[in-house]
Order: C-alpha cells, then structure tokens, then sequence
C-alpha cells in the first residue's frame, strides 16, 4: 500500500484513508438546515473515496454566519437536520467531521455567486461583531467590539454547538481559526485593537480562542479527535505570523487538539498570497516539525502523485482538497487507479472500475 491510502489513527479513531474533503461553504441552506443540496454534495464524495468528509463551517449562532444560507447548528432541529446525511457518509466507510465557525466581523454578506456584498438591515441583514471595530474592507459595515458578556455568549454558542455536534453523530470536530472569520480576527493584531486582556500581545490575543478551543475538548469524547484550522500567515507586513501561528498552535496541543489544519490568509482583500500548486504545504511542514504534532496540507492539492509526495515525504500527515473535489467527487477512486492501489469501489460502480 502506498502513503495516500494509508490509514490514519487519531486517538481511537482511523480514517481510512489521508484524503480529507476540505470544508467548503455551500451557502444553500434558507433556514440554516441541511437539505438535499447537502445530502448529495458530501454523500457523493464519501462514495468517491475520500477517507474524511469535513462538513463547510457551520454558524453556532444567526449572528455568526457569513450568509442568510449559511449552515448552523444554533438548534436541536439543525442537528436533526444532518443525521441522516451523517449516517450516509458512514455508510460508505468514510469519517465524518464538522466545522464549527463564528464569521465575526465577515459575517452578513450576500453568496460569492450574488457579488458578496455587505447586507444592510434593509436586506435582512445585522451589525457583525468583532474583536475591535474594524471593517473588513470598505463598504462593509463596522462591526461592533464584543463585549465581556459578548464573549460569554459566544463561549455558551459554541459549548452548545458541540454539545450539538456530537450527538448528531459526528466523529471528529473541527475549530475554524482561519479564513478572517472570528477567531482568526482575534488572533491578528490587524484586526484585534482591543486594550483589555484579549488584546495587544500575541499571549494576549491567543486567549479567547485558546479558551474556546480548550472548551471544545473537554466536552468532546477523550477518545475521539479535534481539529483546529489556522490561517498560518496573514501574507501582510504586521499581520499574524507563522512565529505567532507557531505559539498558538503549541497552546492548541497542550490542550489535546490532535491535528493542525494549516491553510493562510483571509484576514484582508488586499494582502499578496503567492498562490500556486501546495504553496501551503510548507505552513504545514512548518507546524508538524516545530510543534510535533499532525498537520493537514491544503492549497491547489490537484495530482495523484504530488498528493502522494505529500504524504509520503512526511511534508504533512493529510491533505485536504477542495476545488479539485468540486470538479470531481471521484477524484479519490481515480487517485487510486492512478497510483496503483486497489481502493474499493462501490459495488453499484464496480463496472465502471477498469
């Protein structure tokens, strides 16, 4: 067996195998549910192969989506929503995982397809909120600075939203710290102003998200794993570093969090991120080796062999795709003809396997 279809153990948990489908919003849910859009996007890609579906990030409150047709998990009827979906994608023996996301000061903004404006309250939109009061980019609203008892709240929103989480049956939670969203936000010092104790230092601004993800794992089984996904870098002068994402990420496995799902960027529209194929794999090799702990590589992950060079060389111990598993939710089953492997296939495609 080569590198790529390899298992992969996180405390009592394999996954059968080192391809992760990549958390990707869908933004087609009207009431925050999970429907048949989703049943059939993550179903397909568990039919494909990939060992890990991670689900997009889901809102733990209205407030805290990025869009009206957000996923959420603000409620036990938006947990219900996902159980079948959930019990689906084991069936196809692949793990199931979920994001659990707070949009802070990018909340409340239009669908990418519909131009992603700001909403205003004349479009159902809200006042985001936010470590400081700074936009994310002109013309977008100013957030409000969170209060103490903001950030009580928030805490009790996400304690509920695992709580939420794992009954629905999931297997593995994941922390969205990335992407400019509102953990990331408190992490950067572009973005976080703030005088009290969740601001100015990097040992300052690790806080609040260290005590949300330290509340995450007590609550979540001691046998099954937690995720974390960072933004490494903001790509931008007096941004987050990878030398802060370095200290974080040694906080986060003090904790227990058992994999770093390295991705980059996102905190502003104008920072220069030289993309290219696994320019984020490096962020990755980074945190692994510095930190000792497993890593995900994601970024422009597209070819069978460079997937396999990944894991192979010890460059990172997952890699999580996402445009390319958009093209094609076989991408896994193909990876493996590709390789050489004898991956399964479904019985009901089996004809198709030559």
């Amino acid at each position: 067996m080569g590198h790529l279809f390899s298992p992969l153990k996180l405390r009592d948990l394999t996954i059968p195998n080192r391809i992760f489908v990549s958390p990707m919003c869908q933004y087609s849910s009207p009431d925050g549910k999970a429907n048949n859009w989703h049943y059939v996007h993550y179903g397909s890609r568990a039919v494909g192969g990939a060992g890990l579906i991670l689900i997009e990030a889901v809102a733990v409150t209205p407030e805290g989506r990025i869009s009206l047709k957000d996923l959420g998990l603000w409620s036990d009827e938006h947990a219900a929503s996902l159980t079948a979906m959930i019990a689906f994608i084991k069936e196809q023996g692949s793990t199931v995982g979920i994001q659990l996301a707070h949009a802070g000061r990018k909340a409340a903004v239009k669908p990418p397809w519909l131009g992603g404006q700001p909403l205003d309250s004349n479009n159902h939109g809200w006042q985001p909120i936010a470590p400081s009061p700074i936009p994310f980019a002109p013309g977008h609203q100013t957030p409000r600075e969170a209060t103490a008892e903001d950030l009580d709240k928030i805490t009790r929103q996400f304690a509920e939203a695992t709580h939420r989480a794992l009954k629905a049956g999931f297997q593995i939670v994941e922390l969205h710290a990335a992407h400019g969203y509102l953990l990331h936000q408190f992490l950067s010092p572009l973005s976080n102003c703030r005088k009290d104790e969740f601001g100015g230092s990097i040992e300052n601004r690790v806080r609040f998200p260290l005590h949300i993800a330290k509340l995450v794992r007590e609550i979540w089984p001691a046998n099954l794993p937690m995720f974390v996904r960072i933004s490494a870098t903001d790509w931008v002068k007096g941004g987050l570093s990878l030398e802060q994402s370095l200290e974080f990420c040694q906080q986060l496995k003090l904790l227990g969090v058992d994999l770093i799902d390295c991705s980059s960027g996102g905190l502003v529209p104008d920072a220069i991120i030289p993309a290219g194929p696994g320019f984020q794999v490096p962020l990755a090799t980074k945190v692994k080796n510095k930190i000792d702990i497993a890593t995900g590589a994601v970024g422009l992950i597209t070819d069978p062999a460079q997937a396999e060079q990944i894991i192979a060389t010890e460059l990172a111990d997952a890699v999580l795709l996402g445009r390319k598993l958009l093209d094609d939710p076989y991408w896994s089953l193909h990876a493996a003809r590709v390789l050489g492997e004898n991956h399964p296939w479904p019985v009901q495609y089996e004809r198709a396997n030559s």
